[in-house]
């Protein structure tokens, strides 16, 4: 009777965490398709003031960047950048009074505040890094309502919470599971979680409940079939591993530290410096009648769709302004960028390619750079291919996919999110520890005086 009890205990506690995990993907969903509508809500707004006056933007962007830089700085550390790297560092961290303060719900709201402030000013971010992040600090904080006391069990939370914030962002949840295994875990046991499946799954149907059963950028019906088409998948792939692995080399460069003068008065002037990348980018923006502004998404789904064919300078001008970008500190993505300059490269290969339809030289164009910068061949392959809904070009995606990875991987031998992951743990280790305070004995009492 004492081992039945027991049991049903244990059964009991087991399914009350169960319960917890499904409910905290399912908020990570309803979060996600949230901060989709936030970003959405941002461009357009952004849309509205450049149809007013395209030079408001040269007091909106440099005033939109310091301000979410500082707010960074003061209110929400660990919300900078794209969140992947901060989500890989937790899973490498030992210490979870750190890992509270990096995924903290208040990190998270940050995240989403901050990403929509930087869209609306202009900068070229995405949200789906940051998705990540948020989807990691949702379940990171159920982990801390369960009290689980292995870490095994913690991490495997984040792992789950990262890869539902993928399928959500993406509406792919195979991409996630992918993502999870080949970017974001680096062991077995995690790679084979049962939580990490189940949060996919609940994040991406509750995502589809609630914006139906799209494509991220809708259907395709293309083909590359074997034959002299094929000689778009290594002109793409060495071409878009060259320029995603310059992107990536540059990045880690800056993470580093920017050379000279200008990494000097980036480091003791943050805010300043973020709103002199806003200043830049204003100029690019006006110059390029404002398609370099936000996360490119329009610009890639007329550029796959076939129904807008833009200039070489678009996906160069995107590539500086996605640089200056993630330089000035503020929290955005690097992925919607980075498949907008693919589909801007891919747009332009397609022109000197004429024995391949123009629709698959841009799919192969997008999934090379995407692929090179992100150095994840089979998260870029499945990513393109669920967002596009087409299994046509698997084979021809995979191996374009790979061939960039290999190109890129000769140029900047870290992946990138890797490097920026062991950035971000050097500069916790190396940042000053507060002082510690020894606490003084109190004064001796006064010797009795005699009478």
């Amino acid at each position: 009777m004492r081992h039945l009890r027991r049991s049903a205990r244990i059964t009991t506690e087991q399914w009350r965490r169960k319960l917890a995990c499904w409910a905290a993907a399912v908020v990570v969903g309803v979060v996600a398709v949230g901060f989709a509508m936030a970003a959405d809500a941002a461009a357009t707004v952004r849309n509205h003031i450049i149809a007013i006056s395209p030079w408001i933007m040269l007091v909106l962007t440099p005033g939109g960047l310091a301000l979410s830089t500082w707010l960074t700085r003061t209110w929400f550390r660990g919300a900078q950048g794209s969140g992947i790297p901060q989500t890989i560092a937790s899973l490498h961290l030992e210490n979870f009074a750190i890992i509270d303060r990096l995924l903290s719900l208040r990190v998270a709201a940050g995240k989403i505040v901050l990403t929509t402030l930087g869209l609306v000013a202009g900068g070229s971010i995405g949200r789906e890094g940051p998705s990540v992040q948020i989807g990691a600090a949702i379940m990171h904080a159920c982990g801390r309502w369960l009290n689980l006391s292995t870490v095994s069990m913690r991490r495997g939370l984040i792992l789950a919470g990262g890869a539902s914030g993928v399928s959500a962002a993406f509406n792919t949840p195979l991409a996630g599971i992918v993502f999870a295994i080949e970017e974001l875990s680096h062991s077995f046991e995690q790679r084979t979680s049962g939580t990490m499946l189940t949060g996919v799954i609940l994040s991406g149907v509750t995502a589809i409940a609630l914006v139906g059963n799209y494509s991220y950028f809708g259907h395709t019906d293309v083909v590359v079939p074997i034959g002299i088409s094929w000689i778009a998948v290594p002109t793409c792939g060495i071409l878009g591993g060259i320029g995603g692995g310059v992107f990536s080399a540059i990045l880690i460069r800056a993470t580093r530290g920017l050379p000279g003068g200008l990494g000097r008065f980036a480091r003791s002037r943050p805010v300043a410096f973020a709103a002199t990348c806003g200043l830049l980018l204003a100029v690019i923006g006006i110059a390029s009648d404002g398609i370099t502004y936000g996360t490119g998404y329009e610009q890639a789904h007329e550029i796959i769709e076939g129904k807008t064919h833009y200039p070489a300078s678009f996906f160069i001008l995107k590539f500086i302004a996605t640089i200056i970008s993630y330089c000035s500190g503020i929290p955005g993505g690097l992925f919607a960028p980075s498949l907008a300059i693919g589909a801007g490269f891919g747009g332009w290969v397609a022109q000197f390619l004429p024995h391949t339809t123009p629709g698959a030289v841009v799919l192969l164009g997008t999934v090379a750079y995407f692929s090179a910068v992100v150095q994840s061949p089979l998260t870029a392959s499945v990513i393109v291919m669920e967002m596009c809904d087409n299994q046509q070009v698997t084979l021809a995606l995979l191996a374009t996919s790979f061939l960039a990875y290999g190109v890129s991987r000769m140029i900047c031998s870290q992946p990138l999110y890797a490097a920026l992951a062991e950035a971000f743990l050097d500069g916790m280790a190396t940042a000053p520890k507060p002082p510690i305070v020894t606490p003084r004995p109190p004064p001796a009492p006064p010797l009795p005086v005699a009478r």
